[in-house]
């Protein structure tokens, strides 16, 4: 909870990927108040009444998800509200003066996204949740990787890696191709439309390109002006 709300104030994009991430370990976890909290609250060293509120939080989070009927899947409405209007702040940095820097950053996938909106089979699908799908997606790869990397397994089972280790080898070339990818090009994108988000709600930008910078020195030069 304590994250959440610390990643919610300094860091949309990241928000929204930890709350998805947070929905697939309740998943996991079969909504079980127990395993919740003996796997998710007890090791998190907060002190008693931290751990109640946070256990208190997850619960509401299992709730909504089964309010919502995503139980087996699906994203929470909070996070789809999020995303549109995030979807929104796009499409105005996309005309608007302030978005430049965005713009330049977005020319570099957006010849990539009708080929990705295809694969996907969902060419409707907005700019914004397109991205997330895709950073999301990294995220579980490196998850999975990770827990390959812990898992030897039995002589049989390496015995198999070994007699399809060029198939193997195919396969996380492709994987890290596609996480580079990402990375390299829809990262910074939404690096930077957090950044925009983050300075319009904290009124230290507008959608007219005018910062807490340029209004101090539009006041200097006023005050300079009349003297």
């Amino acid at each position: 909870m304590f994250t959440a709300q610390k990643t919610r104030k300094e860091n949309i994009a990241e928000y929204i990927l930890y709350l998805w991430q947070l929905e697939d370990l309740l998943r996991a976890l079969q909504f079980s108040p127990e395993a919740i909290y003996s796997q998710l609250v007890q090791p998190s060293g907060l002190t008693e009444a931290q751990k109640q509120e946070t256990f208190l939080w997850y619960m509401d989070i299992v709730n909504l998800l089964r309010e919502e009927d995503k139980e087996q899947q699906g994203h929470l409405e909070h996070t789809i509200h999020l995303i549109a209007d995030l979807d929104n702040l796009h499409k105005q940095l996309l005309v608007l003066p302030v978005g430049a820097e965005y713009r330049r950053l977005y020319s570099h996938v957006a010849p990539e996204l009708p080929k990705m909106k295809a694969k996907l089979k969902h060419p409707d699908i907005s700019d914004v949740e397109l991205f997330f799908r895709a950073l999301y997606s990294v995220v579980l790869l490196r998850i999975q990787s990770a827990g390959k990397k812990h898992s030897k397994g039995s002589f049989t089972e390496r015995e198999t890696a070994t007699t399809n280790s060029e198939a193997t080898a195919n396969s996380d070339t492709a994987r890290q191709k596609y996480i580079g990818d990402v990375l390299s090009l829809i990262s910074p994108v939404v690096a930077e439309l957090a950044t925009m988000f983050r300075k319009i709600e904290r009124g230290e930008a507008d959608l007219f390109g005018n910062d807490s910078q340029n209004k101090t020195a539009n006041s200097t030069e006023t005050q300079t002006d009349t003297h």
